[in-house]
């Protein structure tokens, strides 16, 4: 957990819980160990459940995910994102500069590009989130 009052978000996510309450997360290292523990962690919580993260890419997403319980809200904080989302068997493309947002509704599974290094704001309804190959 983070020291103190201040904490890197990028580090350390944080989960918005029932009774508007937010609880600072172990560090994020990577690895989808982090992700299962977490949902253990807050599992009942259920689809109310926020995990709130913050991260850097400098290479394109090699998986498509999906979360079928909750939408999520991605932020871009800096440089651009390219977010793909397939929507009724379409995909649909939205380029995301500083302060831009896009939501990714239950269901729709969607992926991200990035030609240089680039940092997005996640707000995520997690439950049951499924992966697949890109």
């Amino acid at each position: 957990m983070a020291d103190g009052p201040v904490f890197d978000l990028s580090r350390f996510p944080v989960h918005l819980g029932l009774g508007a309450t937010v609880t600072t997360e172990p560090e994020h290292l990577g690895g989808m160990e982090w992700y299962q523990a977490y949902g253990e962690r807050h599992a009942r919580d259920g689809v109310e459940g926020r995990l709130v993260t913050m991260h850097t890419f400098s290479t394109p997403w090699g998986m498509w995910e999906m979360h079928p319980k909750g939408h999520e809200l991605v932020v871009c904080i800096a440089g651009k994102i390219v977010v793909h989302q397939e929507i009724d068997g379409e995909v649909r493309t939205v380029t995301l500069s500083p302060k831009d947002a896009v939501v990714n509704a239950p269901g729709v599974w969607h992926t991200a590009d990035v030609d240089a290094p680039a940092t997005a704001l996640f707000i995520t309804a997690g439950e049951g989130t499924q992966h697949r190959p890109r």
